[in-house]
């Protein structure tokens, strides 16, 4: 933004100066030749006016030796014609007879009018030629030659200033057209900084608000009120799951401890009361209506103990905002499988992972692991025995790293596959149905998407597409 600002600013400097030097520079030297043309006209029609006092009038020629040795003197040349074209007098320099001056004193007697002159200009030279006498009958022609050089230096030096105030008019522009950009482009690219480390996760982040234009300053000052909102929120938020996640959990660990002491008593009472046909039936035990309700209540109590755990990491995953670090799939991987092997050796479930070594992912840290521990739960509660879970992964486009998790299990139908994602949107879930909801969370919170279809024969594929590291070499 600052370059596009300095060059924008730049450009306009330089067509404001073109449009602003040029034509002055043009006039200027118009003004100088014509200035020039001029001198040269007057200097002719004197020496024309004391050529006809001569011819004419018959006066001494001293005035019009004294007007060509003037004009000698300036740096011209001059000659007097008769009516015939022959030479009455001259300057010392014979510039003034050869050239175009025949041609143009044949033109002047041809045409004669003393109001007017005529010139010709050569390369370094201007010839001026004005009639002798009053009427339409000229008596003679007087021939001005004079060098340009004087001429061409002038308008050198009017040009040379000219673009010396362009150049320092564009040197200033630059510089202020740089000024002002850095000006305004530096707070803004101070609030885009601030404004990326807080998508990265960095709740602290806030923006210089005393810098740049007034919109800018409060483009910062409204950005650090939202980061402090921001960091508030996030920080009241992961408060009230600490406290919700000691509140619930503390009674509930109690109230399993207490009916699993219960079932305890109840599996001692027969023995402690030596089998007595009295004690067995009034109290020395509970029925197997009691034994079996006790056993669901302990079966609800642990799976009200899951849906909570569930439901807290649900909410951790919501709240938290992921700081990217370069991730191996590969690597993370091996390790939950290695993890999850013993669970799935019991269930006599075969877990395998098939992933490049080299490919890398831009993930926040440890959310892979979790993506992957809740993939593999629930993927070993829903295979049968003798069944298959393998974990691939590819590089995509460059720029995306796609891992699936593909198991051979029942599957799931088209209308669980569209509510999956959701909390309790699975009516198929076995499970709390929590899961799928962490997974999908926690990939799109770092730029990713999630998606489940059908395995090939039989089974569910969850496809994760995962921003890839600037490192990934495939």
């Amino acid at each position: 933004m600052t370059r596009r600002i300095a060059l924008t600013v730049s450009l306009l400097v330089v067509v404001l100066l073109v449009l602003a030097v040029v034509p002055l520079g043009v006039l200027l030297t118009d003004r100088e030749q014509t200035a020039f043309r001029g001198a040269a006209a007057d200097a002719t029609r004197s020496i024309s006016a004391a050529a006809e006092e001569h011819l004419s009038d018959g006066k001494s020629d001293e005035q019009l030796r004294r007007l060509l040795d003037q004009a000698q003197r300036d740096g011209g040349c001059a000659a007097v014609y008769d009516a015939h074209g022959q030479q009455l007098a001259r300057t010392s320099c014979p510039t003034a007879t050869g050239g175009p001056v025949p041609a143009l004193v044949a033109a002047v007697l041809a045409h004669p009018d003393p109001q007017q002159t005529r010139n010709v200009r050569t390369d370094d030279r201007l010839t001026v030629a004005a009639p002798v006498g009053d009427g339409d009958d000229a008596v003679g022609v007087a021939v001005l030659a004079r060098s340009t050089d004087s001429l061409d230096d002038r308008i050198t030096v009017i040009w040379g200033w000219l673009a010396l105030i362009g150049v320092a008019g564009l040197l200033g522009g630059t510089l202020v057209s740089v000024r002002l950009a850095r000006w305004v482009g530096r707070p803004l690219h101070e609030v885009d900084l601030a404004a990326r480390r807080l998508g990265e996760g960095d709740l602290a982040a806030r923006a210089p608000a005393g810098r740049g234009p007034q919109e800018v300053r409060r483009l910062a000052a409204t950005f650090n009120t939202m980061a402090a909102r921001t960091e508030a929120l996030v920080h009241g938020h992961r408060a009230v799951i600490a406290d919700v996640s000691h509140q619930l959990r503390t009674p509930l660990a109690a109230l399993r401890l207490r009916l699993d002491l219960l079932a305890d008593a109840a599996a001692d009472r027969p023995a402690a009361a030596g089998g007595s046909e009295s004690g067995g039936a009034s109290g020395g035990g509970l029925g197997s209506e009691a034994a079996a309700d006790l056993a669901g209540a302990q079966e609800e109590i642990a799976r009200l103990s899951r849906l909570v755990d569930g439901l807290l990491a649900a909410a951790r995953a919501e709240s938290a905002v992921p700081r990217p670090v370069a991730v191996r799939p590969a690597e993370v991987a091996g390790e939950r499988v290695a993890a999850w092997e013993p669970l799935a050796t019991e269930r006599r479930v075969t877990l395998s992972v098939h992933c490049p070594p080299r490919l890398v992912a831009w993930l926040g840290a440890g959310d892979l692991e979790q993506v992957l521990d809740n993939l593999l739960a629930n993927a070993l509660d829903a295979v049968p025995a003798g069944g298959r879970v393998r974990i691939e992964g590819a590089a995509r486009d460059g720029d995306t790293v796609l891992l699936r998790v593909v198991d051979n299990g029942p599957g799931m139908t088209a209308a669980a596959r569209r509510t999956a994602f959701r909390r309790f949107g699975n009516p198929e879930a076995t499970g709390t149905g929590l899961g799928l909801a962490i997974v999908h969370r926690l990939v799109t919170a770092n730029g990713g998407s999630a998606r489940l279809t059908d395995t090939p024969g039989r089974g569910l594929t969850v496809e994760l597409e995962l921003p890839a590291a600037r490192s990934t070499a495939g």
